[in-house]
């Protein structure tokens, strides 16, 4: 590259900063509003656009230098780790739903569950996933398309379906001891998993109750057509993998890379009468075979869009963090801090800002934790509370932004906006009160000290 690599310090940043954030959320959401269609504007050219916006207005670059600046962030590893957990997703996805493991799974799910517990069933299925996995990608890219596939049998709304999984995954991400986040906010508070736990637990868990309460009621009046099909236990085992070596606590892209594997040995076994079974058409190895490539190759195409979105806002987010953007919140929210309430309020809103222009809780967290943990010392804050804190409001935007990666993996699987998704998110939103009440309330009390 003949780019200078030798860029100086990021700037000194001010509202201007900022400034990209702004530009996509005029073109992509309050567009869509206005026009009461989410998909007038293509979430690619509103990053796209909004991106060209941030090279263009960054200070003291050539040209030439702001581009690698977008660059860098582009290629950074997080974004390129995402970019495989993507491409693994779609070709496990696609090869599932060719050899007919997700309606084997969703014949089984109806099967097992009652009717009105089935929402209830799906959210509770989520939350014991990702706090067993310790990640809400994972237990997005395992239950989703069962979530579709469910959808489309008792004809539940499918971005209300969708959303179930995608609430339900934030709360092992949140409270998990083996989550990313609840690392990063032990780490940088210097306090132990298992005392972040207990205050964490204590202000989310009423938040499940009251949503999984939700689900009960919703689903009363639930009822799906008599499951006539014979259950295809066979086809149910990429399933059963995927989901056991996640519970487990193997990497997400090794559970994804045998659930591929299954899928094709199952799947040529299938459709060949290996197994005893009779194929609606007779084939040959080599023909299944090569529909088994055939079937990742259109999954994995099929991530393109959700890839390209990555890369701009990766980008688009570091020329925001190289402006300043981030360093100047941060400097704007704690000038004013009074008090345990409000120096509580502004470690929620540090962190909560660090997201939304990052779209990265970990990296959120891991942003402002020095600095929470400085607010927390001179205001006498405890420990523990500050880093259930950090790891709650950093989970809860990155549960409701569009251009999250759990949002985006979740919508690209379901082929769907995720806009759409975003209104039927019961439990971040609720999560997000329960957070706020903890915080005004001064509760837990142990926990908070006199206000």
């Amino acid at each position: 590259m003949s780019a200078d690599t030798n860029i100086s310090p990021k700037q000194k940043g001010g509202w201007w900063s900022l400034s990209p954030l702004a530009v996509f959320l005029c073109l992509y959401l309050i567009t869509s509003l206005l026009v009461n269609d989410f998909y007038k504007v293509p979430i690619t050219v509103a990053f796209l656009l909004s991106s060209c916006y941030a090279i263009a207005m960054t200070r003291g670059l050539k040209l030439e230098q702001r581009i690698y600046q977008f660059s860098v962030g582009a290629g950074n590893k997080n974004i390129l780790l995402m970019i495989w957990i993507f491409v693994l997703a779609g070709a496990f996805a696609q090869s599932a739903k060719q050899m007919g493991a997700i309606d084997a799974t969703v014949n089984l799910t109806l099967h097992i569950l009652p009717d009105n517990l089935l929402l209830a069933g799906i959210f509770i299925a989520a939350c014991f996933i990702s706090l067993s996995i310790g990640t809400s990608v994972g237990t997005i890219v395992a239950l989703t398309p069962v979530a579709v596939g469910l959808a489309e049998k008792t004809g539940i709304d499918l971005p209300y379906m969708v959303a179930v999984v995608v609430g339900g995954s934030f709360f092992g991400d949140n409270l998990s001891f083996i989550s990313d986040t609840t690392i990063a906010s032990t780490k940088t508070q210097d306090c132990v998993m298992r005392d972040k736990f207990k205050v964490n637990f204590m202000i989310v868990v009423p938040a499940a109750l009251i949503v999984l309460g939700i689900y009960i009621f919703q689903g009363l009046s639930l009822s799906a057509a008599p499951q006539m099909q014979t259950i295809e236990w066979i086809k149910v085992i990429p399933y059963l993998i995927v989901l056991g070596t996640a519970v487990a606590g193997m990497n997400v892209m090794l559970v994804l890379l045998l659930g591929i594997f299954s899928t094709g040995i199952i799947g040529i076994c299938t459709a060949t009468g290996v197994f005893g079974a009779t194929p609606a058409e007779s084939m040959n190895v080599g023909t299944a075979f090569f529909d088994w490539f055939g079937a990742m190759g259109t999954g994995i195409t099929g991530m393109g869009e959700l890839i390209i979105i990555t890369l701009l806002a990766g980008g688009m987010l570091e020329t925001i963090r190289y402006n300043g953007g981030i360093d100047f919140i941060i400097t704007r929210l704690t000038r004013h801090v009074t008090g345990k309430r409000g120096a509580e309020l502004s470690i929620a809103a540090l962190v909560s800002v660090a997201n939304l222009c990052t779209a990265n809780n970990t990296i959120a967290i891991i942003t402002t934790g020095p600095i929470a943990k400085d607010i927390a010392k001179r205001f006498h804050l405890d420990r523990r509370k500050t880093a259930s804190i950090l790891d709650t409001f950093s989970c809860l935007v990155q549960g409701i932004i569009p251009y999250g990666a759990q949002m985006l993996i979740a919508s690209g699987l379901a082929g769907i906006s995720p806009i759409s998704i975003i209104g039927n998110l019961y439990y971040p939103f609720c999560m997000g009160t329960c957070a706020i009440l903890a915080i005004l309330l001064r509760y837990p009390r142990k926990y908070s000290g006199e206000g």
